[in-house]
């Protein structure tokens, strides 16, 4: 028979520190810790039982506003010629203003400009959910 009794949390083979998977620190672990702190415990759980935010457009707008890239994130279409431009608010064929479409970039096979609702093939307004 064992002289260690079985479940006995003290017979570990090496018993000096451990590393707390969320924070990195090294620590002594009492007993079955895996955590450094009651901190790190709760934010494990947190990470482990978080729920996907939807990101929206009006959410993505902000994140290019905020790096200030909204602009040339942005289609417009001429309303005269019906030509649409990445980032440039006039026609320079028509020398009139275009109108705003709605966020997008240039398709990497055609290098067409397609907005978001073109690539998704659904009509979003504002807030709609596109992930």
């Amino acid at each position: 028979m064992s002289a260690i009794p079985i479940g006995d949390d003290s017979a570990n083979d090496d018993p000096s520190h451990t590393v707390c998977p969320v924070c990195d620190r090294r620590f002594r672990p009492v007993g079955r810790g895996l955590y450094c702190s009651s901190t790190c415990r709760q934010r494990a759980f947190r990470l482990r039982h978080r729920q996907p935010h939807p990101v929206t457009l009006s959410d993505l707008a902000d994140r290019l506003r905020r790096v200030r890239r909204l602009i040339a994130q942005t289609v417009y279409e001429c309303p005269a010629c019906q030509e649409r431009f990445l980032g440039e608010r006039r026609c320079g064929d028509c020398n009139l203003m275009c109108r705003k479409l709605d966020l997008g970039g240039r398709c990497s096979s055609c290098d067409d400009i397609l907005t978001v609702a073109d690539l998704l093939d659904i009509e979003l307004h504002g807030g709609d959910a596109i992930a």
